[in-house]
C-alpha cells in the first residue's frame, strides 16, 4: 500500500457461511456501475500458482484507499465444495483510532451472456485494527470454470461496488459516496519465466534495537530494489508482537511500468530446534513504495523466550522469500 509503515494486518477472518444450495447469484441489472471492475486475464494460471488469494491494487472512493481480494479456491466450514469468494479491504492508515466505518457495498462478477454484474449486497464494520471483510461466496469454482457466461477466454471480470459509509465517531458522521468513473484494472499471471530471489537477514543486536525503530534492510529482485521492514517491538497496529513487511522500493523507472504481482514468504528462523515461523502471502499487487506483511507475525514473548531458538542472545535471523509471477496495469 502506499507507505509499507502503515500496511495493513493479514489473514484470513473467519469464513461467511453460504450453504451450497443458496450460491446463485443476484443480477444487480444493465445499470449497475461498479466502483472497482477487476479483469483477471489468466484464471487458469493464478488456480496454478496455488495461492490461496489474489488481491487487487488500490481502488479510491470517498477518501478511503479500497482493495477487492479474490479467494478463487475457498471451502466454507463443513463443505467440501471450492468456491470463488469475494472480499473489500481498506487500508489501515486511513482508519482513525475509536471509530468504526460501517460500509455497505455489492461483490460481483461479470455474466457475459446476461450483459450484467450479478453476486451479492453486504455489510462490515471496518475500524483500526479490522480492515478485512468477510468472504462472501459467489460461485463454486468449477461452475465458474465450466460457464461461458463467466469465463471467456480464460478470463473473468470482479466487481465492487460501495454503496453507503457511515463512521461511528463522537462526531457521528454519514460519508457521501460519490460516485465517479469506474476504476478499471488487469491482472496478467504468468505461466512460467517466474523471478525468484531471497534474501537472509542476520541481526546480531536484536534486543538493542529501539522500540520505535524501523529497521529496512534491502537486497534486489528482477532488477527492482526490495527491503524487509521490521518493527522489532511491533507498531501501533499490532499487539504485543513483531511487525514483518515486504515492501518495493520506490523508483522512478518503476512507475512508468506496470506494477509488480508477487507471492511473498517471510520466516524468522529458529536457530535450535529448526521450527521457524513462517507466513505466506496470496498475490499481491505491488507498485513503487508500498508493500505488505503482518501487524502481529508472532507474539514478542514467545519471541523472546529463550527454549524457542528464535532470539539467540540477541541473535534473530529472518528470512525473505519472493516470487514475482505478473503484472497489473489500469486499463
Amino acid at each position: 500500500m502506499g507507505n509499507c509503515k502503515s500496511l495493513s494486518r493479514a489473514l484470513l477472518g473467519k469464513a461467511h457461511v453460504a450453504p451450497d444450495a443458496e450460491w446463485r447469484m443476484q443480477d444487480f441489472g444493465k445499470t449497475h456501475v461498479p466502483d472497482l471492475e477487476w479483469r483477471i486475464h489468466d484464471f487458469s494460471s493464478l488456480l496454478e500458482t496455488g495461492a490461496k488469494s489474489a488481491t487487487s491494487a488500490i481502488f479510491h472512493c470517498s477518501g478511503y484507499n479500497w482493495l477487492l481480494q479474490v479467494i478463487p479456491m475457498h471451502k466454507e466450514t463443513g463443505s467440501e465444495t471450492p468456491y470463488v469468494a469475494l472480499r473489500l479491504m481498506t487500508t489501515q492508515e486511513r482508519m482513525v483510532p475509536g471509530h468504526t466505518v460501517h460500509v455497505v457495498f455489492e461483490l460481483s462478477v461479470y455474466n457475459h451472456t446476461k450483459g450484467m454484474y450479478c453476486g451479492c449486497k453486504a455489510s462490515y464494520n471496518f475500524h483500526f485494527k479490522n480492515s478485512y471483510s468477510k468472504e462472501h461466496c459467489l460461485i463454486p469454482l468449477q461452475e465458474l470454470l465450466k460457464s461461458s457466461a463467466f469465463l471467456v477466454d480464460d478470463s473473468c471480470v470482479f466487481g465492487v461496488d460501495i454503496l453507503k459509509i457511515d463512521v461511528s465517531s463522537p462526531e457521528k458522521k454519514a460519508v457521501v459516496v460519490q460516485k465517479k468513473a469506474t476504476t478499471v484494472q488487469n491482472l496478467f499471471v504468468q505461466k512460467k519465466g517466474f523471478v525468484k530471489g531471497k534474501y537472509t537477514w542476520n541481526i546480531n543486536n536484536f534486543l538493542e534495537l529501539d522500540m520505535d525503530n524501523f529497521v529496512r534492510p534491502t537486497f534486489e529482485v528482477g532488477v527492482h530494489k526490495w527491503y524487509v521492514g521490521m518493527y522489532p517491538h511491533g507498531n501501533k497496529y499490532s499487539t504485543d508482537c513483531i511487525s514483518l513487511y515486504l515492501c518495493l522500493g520506490a523508483s522512478d523507472e518503476l512507475r512508468l511500468e506496470s506494477k509488480k504481482v508477487f507471492v511473498m514468504t517471510l520466516s524468522i528462523l529458529d536457530q535450535k530446534n529448526g521450527k521457524h515461523l513462517t507466513a505466506t502471502s496470496g498475490l499481491w499487487v505491488c507498485n513503487n513504495g508500498c508493500g505488505w506483511g503482518w501487524a502481529d507475525f508472532f507474539g514478542l514473548k514467545k519471541l523472546k523466550d529463550p527454549s524457542g531458538g528464535y532470539v539467540v542472545g540477541s541473535s534473530c535471523i529472518v528470512k525473505a522469500d519472493l516470487t514475482i509471477i505478473g503484472s497489473s496495469n489500469d486499463g
